[in-house]
């Protein structure tokens, strides 16, 4: 079982930036994929960022391409998510998301084995 710890959430102005972070511990940690999924109120849980453990190959879901950067650092354990040009449409709970034994990248909320807490972003207009 992975923990994972997220931090980074704040409120922020529409064009702003936010860097959120995501303290992994409990298995290897290359030995499996790392994501951000967002929820907002009323909606369900959205894909927006992964990264495979053993290559660091980044994916991204459709509303957040060219502006958030996904990325790990194998040394401490973390994945990012640099958050740029962000949107009042952006505002949501950010979930840090671990995929399953086996599982390359957790791209559904299926193929996810463990979940941070989540953490507030907050765009204003």
């Amino acid at each position: 079982q992975v923990q994972l710890a997220e931090s980074g959430g704040g409120l922020v102005q529409a064009g702003g930036s936010l860097r959120l972070s995501c303290a992994a511990s409990g298995r290897t940690f290359t030995s499996y994929g790392l994501g951000w999924f967002r929820q907002a109120p009323g909606k369900e849980r959205e894909f927006v960022a992964g990264v495979t453990g053993t290559s660091g190959t980044p994916y991204y879901g459709d509303s957040v391409k060219g502006r958030f950067t996904i990325s790990r650092d194998n040394a401490k354990n973390t994945v990012y998510l640099q958050m740029n040009s962000l949107k009042p449409e952006d505002t949501a709970v950010y979930y840090c998301a671990a995929s399953k034994q086996g599982i390359g990248l957790p791209s559904t909320p299926r193929l996810v084995g463990s979940w941070g807490q989540g953490t507030q972003v907050t765009v204003s207009s």
